[in-house]
């Protein structure tokens, strides 16, 4: 009986020390920059969730979006052991050769919001329904505009992110599926004539560039609250939005005859905007969510259990489907802000003011 018990002693000393090893392990989490909040939102969410669940964490930024410091943090967190890598890549092409050492080194990889492409060193990728968000924001414009019934035509402008980032493809393709229609029968009209992706983007969604680019075309269109009408700018995210909302206030635009104008992230300034008047919406999406499902991805890869996933079709890095789990997005006004923003934590009302 002695004899029983030690062992079962031993067998249960055993698997505690083996269950607390797993907990300790290191974790990589790779974002681009702190220039925006979201990162650093989405940077300090996941650390905190993963030291909650016991895990050691080497959180980086890389600057301010500059690849060789990303790919030369990926390489230290690779040497120092870590277990997993959790990587919103500046560049979703420029990482092939350091995630081949990785994959070398049985480390499992996770895509995190942006895909990260023509890897085969990506096991996961989690994020949010990017096309939804895109479908979201022209809807939005559809809906206000009312495009479905009036007669038009509407003039609107087409603002987009980085060409390096992969969820370009969804929000700007997701967008245009709704409001393309539109444009082809001529009820939306955009001006300038820049209608494609790559004449819509906006180098590392940079204000600056966004509000720029929004000047030349007030100059060259002449838009104006007494000029040529402008009803709607699609803006894939918020700190393009703050750019094109920044060039708009110092054309003369102000509440009650600012363009629709859309967003994402629902970044403070922009919400103060929406508050003001000015921006009209932002697609919610709450880092919260996200760092607790990619807690739970990597709970599960180092435990050796199934790792969940709800997209098995979407994501192709160019290596074949990449398994994904993907959280939804949510619509953001002056109407819903409270419920959504306020009463969840997410900010306090003196956040916004």
């Amino acid at each position: 009986m002695r004899k029983l018990a030690t062992m079962l002693f031993a067998a249960t000393l055993s698997l505690s020390l083996a269950v607390g090893a797993r907990a300790g392990e290191l974790i990589g989490v790779s974002m681009p920059t702190q220039s925006l909040q979201r990162w650093n939102q989405d940077g300090a969410n996941m650390k905190s969730q993963l030291e909650a669940a016991g895990y050691r964490v080497d959180l980086q930024y890389a600057g301010d979006n500059d690849i060789p410091t990303q790919v030369n943090q990926l390489e230290n967190m690779i040497s120092s052991g870590c277990r997993v890598l959790v990587i919103a890549a500046i560049d979703g092409t420029s990482l092939t050769k350091v995630l081949a050492t990785a994959k070398e080194n049985g480390i499992k990889v996770i895509a995190y919001d942006r895909l990260i492409m023509n890897s085969d060193a990506v096991s996961y990728y989690a994020t949010f329904d990017n096309f939804k968000v895109g479908t979201t924001q022209g809807g939005f414009i559809r809906d206000k505009l009312d495009l479905d019934n009036a007669k038009g035509p509407f003039n609107i402008e087409l603002f987009t992110g980085d060409p390096g980032d992969n969820n370009v493809n969804f929000f700007f393709g997701g967008a245009l599926s709704i409001l393309k229609p539109h444009l082809d029968s001529g009820k939306l009209v955009v001006p300038s004539g820049q209608t494609s992706q790559a004449q819509a983007s906006t180098v590392n969604w940079n204000t600056e560039e966004s509000q720029k680019r929004m000047e030349n075309l007030i100059s060259a269109i002449g838009y104006g609250p007494n000029g040529t009408k402008l009803n709607a700018v699609l803006s894939s995210n918020d700190s393009v939005a703050n750019g094109v909302t920044n060039a708009l206030a110092a054309a003369g635009y102000r509440k009650g005859n600012f363009p629709v104008l859309t967003g994402q992230d629902c970044d403070k300034p922009s919400m103060k905007n929406i508050l003001a008047g000015t921006q009209s919406m932002s697609v919610f999406k709450d880092t919260r969510t996200l760092a607790r499902q990619v807690v739970k991805m990597v709970d599960a890869i180092i435990k050796g259990r199934t790792v969940e996933i709800n997209d098995t079709k979407t994501y192709d890095n160019g290596t074949g489907i990449i398994p994904s789990f993907l959280c939804d997005p949510v619509i953001c006004t002056i109407d819903n802000y409270k419920a959504l923003l306020i009463d969840s934590g997410y900010y306090t009302e003196a956040d916004l003011r």
